[in-house]
């Protein structure tokens, strides 16, 4: 049968296919900690009752038909007032667009930004960004970046790469890393933006930069900063993208917002419109009321964060003891998000059966086998699979999953040539 080329060449997500093969040996019986998916388990991490109880009152209160094309005004209005009081923006209503989840807002900014053959320049490792490059036509280009920088870009590794770039995408805290930038870094990346863009002709196209800062809520100990703040010049270069998914543990309710230039913001909510990626009015109205009790906001982020950063944690400081210990592993100090990033260096190393572990890949695949824990591969993420290090994900174990999973790390590791 015949498809598009577009649909006949895009890659499926290596993370879904691995959570799917965890999935199955799990429904066969296998005891495995799954830190793959950037997602909770809602029965370990459930969203706040009130925004549960709040939920299904909309519903009852038949909020049920389409909402606006750009959110509902209720909810669009306390976005702006958190946008004030957290972060220090000041973003109007018509500055802001609600969306079923940050998916959709990505799409739309690359869709009213890129032209086909456009540059799009990202870091490794980074999510998704490959395949948005791909669904536009646009050019990608990966930065790789390291461990010495804790996985986040810097001026110096971006530069080279910006001259005719129409779009920079950066995250912060960063999927997969779950580390972030510090003041100083980025703002150099902001100067070099706007060095780019005062280089350029009034008939250019700018240089954009989408803001990724889902996690922004998701800290620990460590402050978020944003390029508007640090560079007020950056605004009208500067999309962000934002919402409830992983600062509430709410990432099936889909309600995401997007914030930036009023024009190209427009152009946002006429897309999301076609696409019909609004999210359920419902919900919105919930959410902009849970929004507006501040106080009941911050008790149960204490709590959440408490909980995520005790997960992150334990991880953390196994694989520091294991590290300790004598075993090639490695771990990078956890900032926000849910994710901790780890360096298993065991490619080349063959198992007792004789098999030799040529890629990360395989280095995965056969701690889920022999260790019940399955991790993501930086592979997944825009590097390559010659790299030693990996995603673990704690949103779907609870710390006593990760507590019984270390010590079956320790054998599995101790077994290989």
């Amino acid at each position: 049968m015949k498809v598009s080329v577009l649909a006949s060449a895009l890659i499926g997500s290596e993370i879904i296919k691995i959570g799917n093969e965890v999935n199955e040996m799990k429904r066969k019986g296998a005891s495995i900690a799954n830190l793959t998916i950037g997602d909770f388990d809602s029965n370990i991490y459930p969203i706040p009752t009130e925004l549960k109880t709040g939920i299904v009152d909309a519903y009852n209160a038949n909020q049920t038909n389409y909402p606006p094309a750009d959110g509902v005004l209720q909810l669009r209005e306390t976005v702006s007032e958190l946008l004030k009081e957290r972060f220090g923006l000041e973003y109007n209503t018509n500055s802001i667009l609600v969306s079923g989840g940050s998916r959709p807002l990505i799409y739309a900014t690359f869709l009213a930004l890129i032209d086909p053959g456009d540059t799009v320049v990202f870091p490794a490792p980074s999510w998704n960004n490959n395949h948005y490059c791909h669904l536009t036509s646009a050019k990608a280009i990966a930065v790789e970046t390291d461990a010495a920088h804790n996985f986040m870009p810097t001026a110096a590794q971006l530069k080279p790469h910006l001259k005719g770039a129409t779009l920079l995408a950066l995250c912060s805290p960063l999927n997969p890393t779950g580390t972030m930038f510090d003041a100083d870094s980025l703002a150099e990346i902001c100067d070099a933006v706007l060095a780019e863009n005062a280089s350029r002709g009034a008939d250019e196209k700018p240089l954009y930069l989408m803001y990724d800062q889902i996690y922004s809520l998701l800290t620990f100990g460590k402050e978020h900063v944003n390029p508007v703040s640090l560079r007020p010049a950056m605004r009208e270069f500067t999309v962000f993208v934002d919402g409830s998914s992983k600062c509430l543990a709410a990432t099936g309710v889909r309600v995401g917002w997007g914030f930036g230039p009023e024009d190209i913001v427009n152009r946002m909510k006429a897309l999301v419109g076609h696409m019909g990626a609004w999210a359920p009015k419902a919900e919105q109205v919930a959410m902009s009321n849970y929004f507006n009790d501040k106080v009941q906001v911050d008790s149960f982020l204490t709590t959440f964060k408490g909980k995520i950063q005790d997960s992150l944690n334990a991880l953390y400081n196994g694989f520091n003891e294991l590290k300790r210990e004598g075993f090639n592993v490695d771990a990078v100090e956890p900032m926000g998000a849910i994710y901790l990033t780890i360096k298993i260096d065991y490619i080349g190393k063959t198992t007792e059966e004789g098999k030799l572990l040529k890629d990360s890949a395989d280095v995965n695949f056969y701690l889920i086998k022999e260790a019940g824990a399955a991790l993501v591969p930086f592979s997944a993420f825009g590097n390559e699979h010659s790299m030693p290090w990996f995603r673990a994900s704690v949103g779907a174990c609870t710390l006593q999953d990760i507590k019984d999973m270390l010590p079956r790390i320790k054998v599995a590791l101790s077994k290989l040539k």
